[in-house]
């Protein structure tokens, strides 16, 4: 009798917990709302397939318009081509709840640039919801009469640690980085929309054991434009696999470290820090007119902490 009991409670405590959840994200459903994920592929490994469930449990209960994949979609080469069966091990298979059959809008991270990095670019005349229409680009929502701009930028091809690895990097150091900045620069001094999002897969400022010199390329390429331009409400990011939140003097910029959505590593607060976390997960990003909120997720569903913009 006992036994019947507990298996009682504890099928009532799974029927509860999900819609205790549901509840809470939809409290903080806006007009437009999307995911940023990133650091993904690991074959389904690590927490990376309960995470995807996540996401698509998420989006049953909330209207999300599209994914922002802000790179290391693949690890650890890369792709090789459009049908390396990558594509499945790591994407198609693994994010394929109905909910999740959305456009995403990616950008390469370290592990692409490992590859070939144009499969990832034509991979979007296989897929229909792959949208990548060169290595950076720029794209605007609009729902409600709330406009949205996201700047998709290259930040591999910025950073000289990888221009001059031409061996395990041949691709970094062919492209323009000039050529690219000047591109941020006049994207950001035409933008006329309520919200604009600069989306790279590099940080500008984070706890990591990384090479100072990626942050040092991206504070003196990336961050001196945004500076520049009074319109960015943030700038997000991942490659670390965890949560940051930075603010730092001088700039009003919100710089957000999105987790991996797969295999998290620990942190620690450094200058500027708001908020950490060493959990995996992803951010659901919600926008009206008068208020963006960046929403970090763990892998059980939970809102650990809010990065909240207003006008």
């Amino acid at each position: 009798m006992k036994k019947i009991f507990l298996s009682i409670l504890f099928a009532a405590c799974a029927l509860i917990a999900p819609a205790q959840d549901a509840s809470e994200w939809k409290a903080v459903e806006k007009p437009l709302n999307f995911y940023l994920a990133n650091d993904l592929g690991r074959n389904g490994y690590y927490e990376q397939k309960p995470i995807a469930e996540l996401m698509g449990r998420m989006a049953e209960n909330i209207d999300i318009e599209f994914v922002v994949a802000a790179g290391d979609v693949h690890h650890f080469e890369g792709v090789r081509s459009t049908s390396d069966p990558l594509w499945m091990t790591n994407y198609e298979l693994i994010y394929s709840h109905p909910d999740l059959m959305l456009p995403w809008y990616a950008i390469c991270g370290n592990h692409e640039y490992r590859g070939n990095t144009q499969a990832v670019i034509d991979y979007s005349n296989v897929s229909a919801r792959w949208n990548v229409p060169a290595r950076y680009y720029t794209k605007v929502m609009e729902e409600d009469g709330t406009t949205l701009r996201l700047v998709m930028i290259d930040t591999p091809s910025l950073i000289e640690k990888y221009r001059k690895d031409t061996e395990k990097y041949p691709d970094a150091g062919k492209q323009d980085d000039q050529k690219q900045l000047a591109w941020i620069d006049s994207v950001l001094t035409a933008a006329q929309e309520d919200w604009v999002l600069v989306v790279g897969h590099h940080p500008i400022y984070a706890d990591t054991d990384k090479s100072d010199s990626e942050r040092t390329d991206m504070q003196k390429k990336v961050d001196t434009i945004l500076r520049k331009h009074k319109n960015v409400a943030m700038y997000l990011c991942g490659h670390i696999h965890n949560f940051q939140h930075i603010r730092m003097p001088g700039s009003d910029i919100d710089y957000v470290v999105n987790t991996s959505g797969s295999l998290s590593r620990p942190v620690k607060a450094v200058e500027g820090t708001v908020f950490c976390s060493p959990a995996a997960g992803y951010s659901l990003i919600t926008v009206d007119k008068n208020e963006l909120c960046l929403h970090m997720i763990d892998s059980s569903g939970k809102i650990i902490h809010t990065v909240k913009r207003t006008k």
